[in-house]
């Protein structure tokens, strides 16, 4: 089945996201861009808890004195919803349903964005109530460079999944699109594995000291 021929429920493969040569290529391709963005946030992750409450004098805020975690425990759990929103939205990419998986991915968008104006409000906070900048101190720099880095994955992600919304809301599914939309939403996942990783690490671990 080529991805130009027309296609109907009936016709709708059970695996669209698989069934032609070039989207496994894209799984492949894509599996290996995860594997380096494993290591890099590792990396990150490491030089965060190496630089932890690492601050010039006894005056600057530290980790258990930042962090407002009822903030980033209602930002977690938008990031965790827009996760489930997402798999509602390729269940209906199967079930070769274009409106309902359009509608989720929206969803899923709409919490992406609620995710990112409390990072945002959550930075200005610690910035202008502790002087806590990216500059100030070697802990403010990797946790400035961790939490950012995390935030511009966000922000590539919502603006990847927009994108595939906008450029085939009217055109609708097949098997050239079809794989796009599970990969950015594999990719979604991701994001969201690693915001855990980031909740539990940064944010638990340092409200504990």
């Amino acid at each position: 089945m080529h991805a130009e021929e027309k296609l109907t429920y009936e016709t709708w493969p059970a695996e669209p996201e698989r069934s032609t040569l070039e989207a496994k290529n894209k799984f492949l391709g894509f599996w290996l861009f995860l594997g380096g963005e494993t290591v890099l946030f590792a990396s990150l992750f490491a030089t965060y808890l190496a630089l932890k409450d690492k601050v010039p004098s006894p005056e600057h805020a530290l980790a258990k004195d930042l962090y407002d975690l009822p903030l980033t425990f209602v930002a977690t759990m938008l990031l965790l919803t827009s996760s489930l929103t997402s798999v509602y939205a390729m269940y209906h990419m199967k079930n070769f349903n274009t409106q309902k998986m359009m509608l989720w991915l929206g969803v899923t968008v709409a919490l992406g964005l609620g995710f990112l104006g409390l990072e945002i409000y959550e930075f200005s906070h610690y910035v202008h109530e502790f002087g806590h900048t990216f500059t100030s101190s070697a802990f403010g720099s990797a946790f400035y460079t961790l939490v950012g880095f995390h935030g511009a994955h966000v922000t590539f992600g919502l603006a990847w999944i927009l994108a595939l919304i906008l450029r085939n809301y009217k055109r609708g599914l097949d098997l050239y699109n079809a794989p796009k939309f599970y990969v950015a939403s594999l990719y979604w996942h991701f994001i969201d594995v690693v915001w855990v990783f980031i909740f539990t690490v940064v944010y638990l671990m340092g409200m504990v000291g």
